[in-house]
């Protein structure tokens, strides 16, 4: 049995109470008696209109898989598909244009172009992590991963391959920030003088080096004089923004180019440094601008426990006290916030540059409830009003404090899994409600719009006029949005297979879609037009090879897996001004027709025996291998390996699109029930092996009786029956399940 406490008609578990009124209200000018009053209120007054949304979603899914079932197959009558979602509601009038009235958003959201971290909450370290991941080694980035086409063999430095890195970095430094000629491989050192900085070039017995690279002596600027000093400026003066150091031997120097920031780190004394002819021992740069504190998708958070220690450490972060005892390479250090950079300007004046990224704060959606907190009834209350009252409580002691995470006196909050206006403009009032109860001005509160299900991306304009006061972010979620898909056109007939799913019009569709009406409805300058993960954390040279797509197409935030990842995914935003992408984009117009996003992907193929079992195993072997970290462990995002052993970021969304995938199969009698259990234990076993070196991993396999097991399975074989598709009923029945036992 929970310890509960009575507020107000609520019955809050005794933990969760106590952390309130001792942690979250400290400090706050807020009494915790009428804070309780006010949040009751709020609870019993919002839950009826919640659940009067859920009951439209599944009206509206049940008329429509009446539709597919008169008219199966593909849709053949686009005309008559969209008369028909318009007539039950589905499909809705899109009004005048407008433009977003978003006031006092950060310059990380109005100007700034760069990689977005989503890390999961409960995790301190990953936490403070991505909040320092503002900035990032480019030496290191490079060295240990396989962005230049290999990784690093042995533990020991490999001097060879950091004479590439040297000069992988030094040719990034050439492409975006070059000398009016020559390379800054070339030079001896850095000045600052009255014109700005200058590279020092020195003569070719001073340019000889130990360095291998070094030694070649035609690399000469053109037309300079052997045994003479030169310098050269940077071709863009305006690109130096600040430096330590004395002018003639810097410290440090910091460059700027599309918004995002690269320091030049001069220390002849470090290993790199004094091998080095300019004496640099490493490139930072800006890397993840912002990122997202996810309370969804990434965690496992199904009680009291698991909510509050969420929250603690939102408020550690907004606060500033966040710290995590960190063990590495045999020492042991305390890990804490990063502070803000400070800097001379070229002008004599002072340059502050902050230290951290943006925060953003994930709250869940409309679905989920939680026992952590019970109504007057006795039922628990919805996650999603608990979330959007204590996470912006929390998010009032940044607000307090000078140089913390909003300069605007803004809290940022991305609310995920809403279907369509109705449902964006009641998560609208209940954060104009939480800021009244709060004493908070008029959207203080911030929103970011996740465009990841079907009847928000084919109603995206009027979602966003619904919350046209507070949004501040849009964002693509490929995985959520195709087991949406799956799920809403279920009884159209039989799906692609997944890795067809982006070759299909919808996608292409989607994603220009998401970018278009964001534009046209003013987001550009006050707001943030994202696209989704990279999936693949050790695939660092195919992310340099194709993440840049992402910028490209006018997205000013992209989220990446990993800290190393925002650095490299940096290099993209120097290489792209998405300023100008965003330009060219509005003036051209619209470059996709609503009916291709509801082209739905239903396949006319005849599979053979062997495609339809890699196809089965696949799906199973990633659905086994997320579940069983999610329930036996609550871990809500991991590096999971696949069928072929290949790292791939699983969460929520990855598990959904594989559990609908096979639900679908299933449905129309592609696979059958036995052909798909066989295979969901042939796959367990794959999926103990490849845990094997967990001490704490407890197999599925020869038992299946365990709740991972059967988790993943209910997630298959029940999944027709979830509402939209979700796998938080399941998995949040499951690991309470674990936990009691």
């Amino acid at each position: 049995m929970v310890d509960r406490v009575e507020k107000h008609g609520l019955q809050v578990a005794a933990a969760m109470a106590e952390f309130v009124n001792s942690e979250a209200l400290n400090g706050l000018d807020l009494e915790a008696d009428k804070f309780w009053s006010d949040f009751s209120d709020l609870i019993h007054d919002m839950s009826p209109e919640n659940r009067r949304l859920l009951e439209i979603r599944e009206t509206l899914q049940a008329k429509i898989d009446t539709w597919h079932r008169d008219h199966p197959g593909a849709v053949d009558d686009i005309g008559g598909y969209r008369a028909f979602l318009s007539e039950i509601g589905y499909l809705v009038e899109e009004g005048p244009d407008f433009q977003i009235e978003t006031p006092q958003t950060d310059p990380e959201f109005a100007s700034v172009a760069g990689p977005q971290l989503v890390v999961p909450i409960m995790n301190a370290r990953y936490a403070l992590n991505a909040a320092n991941a503002r900035w990032g080694s480019l030496y290191d980035a490079l060295y240990g991963t396989d962005a230049m086409g290999d990784l690093p063999e042995g533990a020991e430095y490999d001097t060879q391959r950091g004479a590439r890195v040297v000069a992988t970095a030094k040719s990034y430094l050439d492409r975006f920030f070059p000398l009016v000629s020559g390379s800054h491989t070339q030079l001896a050192g850095y000045q600052i003088a009255e014109e700005g900085l200058e590279g020092v070039f020195l003569n070719d017995q001073d340019w000889r080096n130990t360095d291998e690279m070094r030694k070649n002596t035609e690399m000469a600027p053109t037309g300079r004089t052997p045994g003479v000093e030169h310098t050269l400026p940077l071709e863009r003066k305006e690109a130096f923004v600040g430096f330590r150091g004395p002018k003639d031997a810097p410290t440090h120097i910091v460059l700027e180019n599309n918004g995002l920031h690269a320091e030049i780190v001069i220390d002849r004394s470090h290993r790199i440094g004094a091998t080095d002819a300019a004496g640099i021992a490493d490139i930072q740069l800006e890397s993840a601008v912002s990122a997202i504190m996810d309370c969804e998708d990434s965690i496992a958070a199904v009680d009291a426990e698991d909510k509050v220690l969420a929250y603690r450490n939102w408020l550690g972060l907004m606060d500033g006290t966040l710290t995590e005892e960190v063990t590495k390479g045999g020492k042991t250090f305390t890990r804490e916030l990063a502070p803000d950079r400070d800097y001379q300007a070229p002008d004599g004046g002072t340059l502050r540059l902050k230290g951290r990224s943006l925060m953003l704060v994930r709250n869940v959606g409309h679905l989920m409830t939680n026992p952590a907190i019970l109504d007057r009834e006795g039922n628990e209350v919805f996650e999603g009003s608990m979330d959007a009252v204590l996470t912006v409580l929390c998010g009032m002691h940044d607000l307090k404090r000078d140089g913390g995470n909003s300069e605007t006196g803004s809290i940022y909050v991305v609310k995920p899994k809403m279907h369509g206006p109705d449902e964006v403009a009641f998560a609208d009032r209940i954060f104009a409600r939480v800021e009244g109860m709060l004493g908070l001005p008029a959207n203080t509160v911030k929103i970011g719009i996740m465009d990841e299900e079907r009847r928000t991306s084919i109603n995206l304009k009027e979602c966003i006029r619904a919350a046209k006061g507070r949004v501040a972010f849009i964002n693509t979620g490929f995985l959520d949005r195709t087991g949406d898909e799956i799920h809403t056109s279920m009884e159209a007939g039989p799906m692609v297979r997944k890795g067809e799913m982006k070759k299909t019009a919808w996608i292409t569709a989607y994603e220009d879609r998401n970018v278009d009406v964001g534009l046209a409805c003013g987001l550009r300058g006050k707001a943030q037009i994202g696209k989704g993960m990279w999936a693949m954390p050790d695939r660092m040279a195919d992310m340099l090879d194709q993440k840049v797509g992402h910028p490209k197409a006018g997205a000013n935030c992209a989220w990446v897996p990993s800290p190393t990842a925002a650095t490299l995914h940096a290099l993209h935003y120097h290489e792209v001004n998405v300023a100008k992408v965003q330009d060219e984009i509005a003036r051209s117009g619209p470059r996709t027709d609503l009916n291709d996003l509801l082209t739905i992907p239903v396949s006319r193929a005849n599979w053979s025996e062997d495609e339809i079992t890699a196809e089965i195993e696949n799906n199973a072997q990633g659905i086994l291998g997320y579940v069983v970290r999610w329930v036996d462990h609550g871990v809500g995002c991991s590096k999971v390996p696949d069928i072929h052993d290949v790292g791939l970021m699983e969460d929520r969304a990855t598990c959904r699109i594989s559990s609908q995938a096979l639900a679908n199969w299933l449905h129309h009698g592609v696979v059958s029930e036995d052909q798909v259990m066989d295979t969901m234990k042939k796959m367990a076993a794959v999926v103990d092996r490849q845990n094997a070196d967990d001490p704490n991993y407890v197999a599925m396999a020869p038992g299946f009786d365990g709740p991972a097991f059967k988790a993943a399975c209910d997630l298959v074989f029940e999944g027709r029956a979830q509402p939209s598709g979700y796998t938080e009923p399941v998995l949040h029945r499951r690991r309470l399940e674990k936990k009691a036992s």
